[in-house]
């Protein structure tokens, strides 16, 4: 059984407030742009495959007295299933991930990843990696239940939430680049925690 990324967002983003969201790749920015919008400043756009949990997972160490959410997918779980050590050692209390496993790199054309046999079961491997609140939402009202659990958590947890392939129709296209999301999250961060971290910019 799969569902909707986009419906999943809006019962995700209905839960947040304050915390801090990093994102990967593909259709899922163009989605929690739009399924998140009192959210946008407080997220960081189009992270590598690969990067996206680490980076939360940074962010966490941080700010540990803040929320942080990783939006994280399969493929990109899959290019980095070290960090899932990384948390069941250091396990840190702030960081909550959902991996949008649609089976599929859906940004470069929907070839099929390691999921989509059957066999290769994310939340399992994350839980023998030694994250023990890991896993698999098999349907929407799952999801929320876990949403509710893991931002209440006081340790990693994970869920991995099987949504369908298709793209949410007709919604607006996020129109900043890279380099602008970045300084919109920074500035974002510098305001909310009332720290600097990137001063003026020189003039020579």
């Amino acid at each position: 059984m799969s569902y909707s990324r986009f419906e999943a967002m809006k019962l995700l983003a209905a839960r947040l407030s304050d915390e801090l969201v990093i994102l990967s790749l593909g259709g899922a920015v163009d989605e929690w742009y739009n399924a998140a919008p009192h959210m946008r400043e407080a997220s960081l756009f189009q992270q590598q495959l690969g990067c996206v949990t680490p980076e939360a997972f940074g962010l966490a160490v941080g700010l540990p007295h803040r929320r942080i959410v990783s939006l994280d997918t399969d493929g990109g779980l899959l290019f980095n299933l070290g960090i899932l050590a990384t948390l069941g050692n250091e396990r840190p209390e702030n960081l909550f991930i959902v991996v949008w496993d649609n089976e599929q790199y859906q940004s470069i054309g929907g070839p099929a990843t390691h999921t989509a046999k059957g066999r290769v079961d994310l939340a399992a491997i994350a839980r023998g990696a030694g994250v023990e609140k890991a896993f698999t939402a098999e349907t929407l009202e799952e999801f929320d239940a876990h949403c509710a659990a893991g931002l209440a958590a006081s340790e990693p947890y994970i869920v991995v939430a099987k949504t369908d392939g298709i793209l949410e129709p007709g919604i607006k296209r996020k129109h900043s680049d890279g380099r602008e999301d970045k300084y919109i999250f920074v500035r974002h961060v510098e305001a909310t925690e009332g720290i600097s971290i990137m001063g003026p910019s020189e003039h020579n």
